[in-house]
């Protein structure tokens, strides 16, 4: 079992730098900031509940609010939902498309959470071109900066995900 405790030399051995995490009710929440081949900066948010039963959630803002064409994203998401396993698309109260990967908090490991990480930023990158109108202005992805990515030993460390990612 994965104790919160824990969680923060997890990150650092990954190469994810965050402050210190906030406590909301029984939940520990890490922000983090995590970049993929094509998507930088993906915000996530880790999320440890510790009662009984909870749930150790990886939760991503794909984007910001969504506006007139909220059923077709709607689809979208539903869409990607079943195209990917082991993740959830959903739209957060505020209209921001979300995707989150959920594990037992009781019984989840560093193997587990490691996984869990890197299946949200490979998404991501898988799904940049889909999404890059919700994210950039006219829908163009900006150049690539060539600057080293931060969090290389995640995406090391998840192996062959990348080709086991759609169900």
């Amino acid at each position: 079992m994965l104790a919160p405790s824990e969680i923060p030399t997890l990150l650092a051995s990954l190469g994810i730098v965050t402050a210190a995490p906030h406590q909301r009710d029984d939940a520990t929440v890490w922000d983090l900031e995590l970049d993929g081949a094509k998507r930088r900066g993906l915000r996530v948010s880790l999320i440890y509940d510790a009662r009984k039963g909870g749930a150790l959630l990886i939760w991503a803002h794909l984007a910001p609010p969504l506006g007139d064409g909220l059923r077709k994203a709607y689809r979208q998401l539903l869409e990607w939902s079943d195209r990917f396993t082991y993740a959830k698309f959903s739209i957060a109260t505020d209209g921001r498309p979300t995707l989150s990967v959920e594990l037992h908090a009781e019984e989840a490991t560093g193997a587990q959470l490691t996984e869990g990480l890197a299946r949200v930023v490979l998404i991501a990158d898988a799904i940049v071109a889909e999404t890059a109108e919700w994210i950039w202005i006219g829908g163009k992805i900006p150049p690539d900066p060539g600057t080293e990515r931060r969090n290389g030993a995640l995406l090391a460390a998840a192996g062959d995900l990348a080709a086991r990612l759609e169900g």
